[in-house]
């Protein structure tokens, strides 16, 4: 087991999410960064749909019950293991008894801890992860928890270490038209992909609100809630757009304007309050 001695400000098991049950009100959720995720799991010989821990700006300290083999991806941080430093993008040697310290990201918000066996708490509608939004899974990690790590798969790892990029700053997210465009003003699709916005800090797993120019409506009225996907703009009376994350609401009631690229969402499930943002259509 691992045992958390302290789960810095949010931690939570993540995995590739629970699919298929939007028709009854459940987001798929799962890892915000899934290559990063998906990356810790390959460097300890996981499977990909392995549960993993995410760790929201650090601060997470666990103790190894047995010796294992861990690898942290994602936002790199200071780390150490019982006060010498570890590497980051590598595989891991955890000691029995060992305690593991992360600090905080010097860029970017989400790390994760990958175990070799995988987090083995239990499964709902077939998925490990925490879901924010609606409290399925697991709940967010207290000092005191102890997290099973299930038996370790048939492959070895076989990768030192893997050469990963730091992010670039600002952030640019790509979008297409979204299905509400025509209740916009005409600039307000030219202000989306021409200014630079700021991460308001009410922001989390379930979307980023966006502080900037107001994008303003052309039709008055409301509409009808809709089905909502991740990396949906919307944008509410007041003209502050809100992009949507993994743990979004499946219907909304807003007009969305633009959906962000899916293969973009991971670069904002990892921008922090106070980041700029810049959209490009």
């Amino acid at each position: 087991m691992l045992t958390v001695l302290a789960p810095g400000p949010r931690t939570t098991v993540q995995d590739t999410g629970r699919p298929g049950w939007a028709g009854i009100g459940v987001t798929r959720s799962g890892a915000a960064d899934r290559p990063s995720a998906a990356l810790a799991n390959r460097l300890v010989g996981n499977p990909g749909s392995a549960a993993v821990l995410e760790v929201t700006a650090g601060g997470l300290r666990v103790r190894a019950g047995r010796a294992l083999l861990v690898a942290l991806t994602g936002a790199p941080a200071p780390t150490d293991v019982d006060g010498r430093a570890a590497p980051w993008n590598a595989p891991l040697p955890l000691p029995a008894g060992a305690v593991l310290t992360l600090g905080t990201p010097s860029a970017g918000l989400r790390s994760y801890l990958a175990v070799r066996g995988g987090i083995d708490v239990p499964e709902v509608l077939g998925s490990r992860s925490t879901d924010t939004l609606s409290g399925l899974g697991p709940a967010p990690l207290r000092a005191g928890d102890r997290l099973p790590v299930g038996p370790p798969g048939a492959d070895q790892p076989v990768v030192d270490v893997a050469p990963v990029a730091p992010p670039g700053r600002p952030v640019v997210l790509r979008v297409l038209p979204g299905p509400r465009r025509d209740w916009l003003a005409p600039e307000a699709w030219a202000a989306l992909t021409t200014a630079e916005w700021t991460v308001a800090p009410a922001s989390d797993r379930v979307g980023l609100r966006l502080a900037g120019p107001a994008l303003v409506r052309a039709r008055e009225g409301e509409l009808a809630s809709e089905g909502l996907v991740p990396g949906a703009l919307q944008v509410p009376p007041d003209g502050a757009p809100v992009l949507f994350l993994v743990d979004h609401p499946v219907t909304g009631g807003y007009p969305v304007l633009a959906v962000v690229v899916t293969d973009d969402l991971p670069a904002a499930g990892q921008v922090r309050p106070g980041d700029v943002l810049r959209f490009r259509a």
